[in-house]
């Protein structure tokens, strides 16, 4: 992958949790809930991983 690409790549992951944040906040979701989801959805995506 050039670097060029994987620069935008990481670029574009850094506008999208930003703007998932902004949003959130803005609609009202308490950051205590958007953190638990973002913990909740790690643990059940390590757990899914270490099952295989």
């Amino acid at each position: 992958m050039p670097l060029t690409h994987f620069l935008g790549l990481i670029a574009l992951v850094i506008v999208a949790a930003g703007l998932t944040i902004w949003l959130a906040l803005w609609t009202g979701v308490p950051f205590a809930a958007l953190a638990f989801a973002a913990l909740s959805a790690s643990a059940i995506l390590t757990w899914t991983r270490v099952s295989r």
